[in-house]
């Protein structure tokens, strides 16, 4: 795939992703499912502003290094969804949410993870294709 059509498909990514998350806040506020002070910074850091930033400049003169930010921002984003939604015996594991909000929890915690999933790994191509100026 080229460049620019990855760069595309990143940027596709990183929106979804953000509309999503935001959908994901919003049942967590349903839910009564609160986050401490770090998990707070970090999901606005790592999870919001990485992917963001990462996107931003893919079309700069930085776009290795945003690509670089894509990939690590949607890893980090994917290592703490995948625990605390999935792993960890908390109140914000989808097992633990109940109610009317359950089933928004839910599916937007597993959309919020593929899309991670396929950011980084977005990210990671793009990284890589650009090393050469060849690709």
């Amino acid at each position: 795939m080229k460049k620019r059509n990855l760069k595309l498909v990143a940027i596709a990514l990183v929106f979804a992703h953000l509309i999503i998350s935001m959908i994901h806040g919003r049942a967590h506020q349903g839910a009564m499912v609160a986050l401490t002070s770090w998990q707070s910074i970090y999901v606005l850091v790592v999870i919001t502003v990485g992917p963001i930033l990462g996107a931003a400049f893919l079309y700069s003169r930085w776009q290795r290094p945003a690509a670089l930010l894509l990939a690590i921002s949607m890893f980090g984003s994917l290592v703490f969804g995948g625990w605390y939604h999935f792993l960890s015996a908390t109140t914000d594991n989808v097992a633990a949410v109940h109610g009317v909000w359950h089933l928004t929890f839910l599916w937007s915690a597993i959309a919020i993870a593929i899309l991670e999933a396929a950011g980084l790994v977005v990210g990671a191509w793009i990284y890589q294709a650009t090393a050469s100026p060849s690709r």
